[in-house]
């Protein structure tokens, strides 16, 4: 290690006094998970409790002008250089050589999460209050590179809906340097098995819908014992942190339910049929609850979204047996054309609303036939999980503190439907 040329015995006690935090301090760059940490200018000696008196700066604050080195005192600094030749080009090196590897330092970080800092902010904003959640439990994971992550869903093939999260997910791999793999079945058992699948595969990560968590729970639970972090997306919020998730990041289908009812409520409707596309999605099921909790007097209708002839018929038989029903709520945007079209076979007045959007329903709110939508951002749901995996993989970050990541609920009608008209048919709305 380099002596300065003006040590003075003054100054030899305090350098042998400093080396022990030099040490210290670049022990901590060595090893910091972040490049929040901060180095302690000239590694000035620690001060010793709580109100005590001291010139000196505490261990890693900040660094600080100094008018002599190491943060002698004044009159050691006067001392010291009247009575030893000063050199201020050896004064110079050491902080060159420290600031250097400093600097190194703090690129290599900034190069490794360049892509991810502005979702970071977003993530920030997004994440929402829980008083039921549980913080994730994990205990950190080593500085990575995310390699692969399997993304497994239970949406339909060429469904719309699930279209968008897919291109979320693929263009957050195309932007991190991340190979994903999209997977998805309506079938429960098989959903399992495809996470299974991916556990074997030892894939770096894993994000995972789940409209029928019970069914998945082993499958994930197996994957969390594998060490391999998993994000749950769009449903299964309450049951995400218990089953080991390190997030969610969707919506509050509960929330979305009661905004839903409440804003048909306040069009003056006073019956309400809730459309239910898909039998033991506890995803629909909260949102049935929560339009019954934000409208009042409603009753649901179970279709097959699988069947979409039979799902329109089944509306349309419910209108024509009930004629004070004056408004219809869809949980998705293909039953929705479905429950448009019912209504006017039915020669019923109601007025349709509906969760999520596609091309067809966004026409048909310029058109006047769709009162609003709901928009959940999916093509977020697919993309912010990516991010997530990447930061807990690289620097062992969560977020929200065990509250879902929320992508919605927004509403879309007439006034602004417009603006967002580009973007579903891009696919990324």
């Amino acid at each position: 290690m380099f002596a300065p040329s003006w040590r003075t015995k003054s100054a030899v006690a305090h350098w042998n006094t400093a080396r022990p935090c030099v040490r210290e301090c670049m022990s901590r760059w060595a090893t910091a998970m972040s490049i929040s940490t901060h180095w302690c200018g000239h590694c000035t000696p620690r001060v010793t409790g709580v109100g005590t008196s001291s010139n000196r700066t505490p261990p890693c604050a900040p660094p600080t002008r100094r008018s002599c080195r190491a943060g002698m005192p004044n009159a050691a600094c006067a001392t010291s250089r009247a009575s030893a030749p000063h050199s201020p080009r050896y004064e110079s090196s050491w902080e060159v050589m420290t600031m250097t590897s400093i600097r190194s330092r703090r690129i290599g970080w900034r190069a490794l999460l360049l892509p991810t800092a502005a979702a970071v902010a977003v993530l920030t904003a997004c994440s929402g209050p829980s008083s039921e959640s549980p913080a994730p439990s994990q205990a950190p994971v080593a500085a990575g590179k995310l390699g692969s992550v399997a993304v497994v869903t239970h949406g339909s093939a060429g469904d719309a809906f699930w279209n968008v999260v897919k291109n979320g997910a693929q263009q957050a791999g195309k932007d991190l340097g991340v190979r994903v793999d999209y997977q998805s079945s309506g079938d429960p058992g098989q959903q399992a098995k495809l996470i299974d699948n991916a556990v074997a595969q030892k894939v770096d990560g894993l994000v995972v819908s789940m409209a029928n968590p019970d069914a998945l729970r082993s499958s994930i639970e197996k994957a969390v014992a594998a060490g391999i972090p998993v994000v749950t997306i769009n449903s299964g919020e309450d049951q995400s942190a218990k089953f080991g998730a390190i997030g969610h990041v969707g919506q509050s289908e509960t929330l979305a339910g009661q905004l839903a009812g409440k804003r048909l409520a306040d069009a003056k409707k006073t019956k309400l049929l809730c459309v239910i596309h898909e039998a033991g999605n506890i995803g629909a099921n909260q949102r049935c609850d929560g339009a019954t909790k934000g409208f009042g007097n409603a009753t649901t209708l179970q279709v097959d979204i699988n069947n979409p002839t039979d799902a329109q018929s089944r509306i349309k038989g419910a209108l024509e047996a009930d004629k004070s029903i004056d408004a219809v709520l869809t949980l998705n945007s293909q039953v929705a054309a479905r429950a448009v079209d019912a209504v006017k076979e039915s020669g019923s007045a109601a007025t349709v609303a509906t969760f999520d959007l596609n091309t067809d329903v966004v026409d048909a709110i310029k058109a006047g036939k769709l009162l609003f939508a709901i928009d959940q951002q999916q093509f977020e749901q697919g993309y912010l999980p990516i991010v997530l995996l990447q930061l807990y993989k690289a620097n062992a970050n969560t977020v929200g503190g065990g509250a879902p990541v929320q992508t919605g609920p927004a509403f879309v009608d007439k006034s602004n439907v417009d603006a967002v008209a580009a973007l579903v048919a891009k696919g990324t709305r």
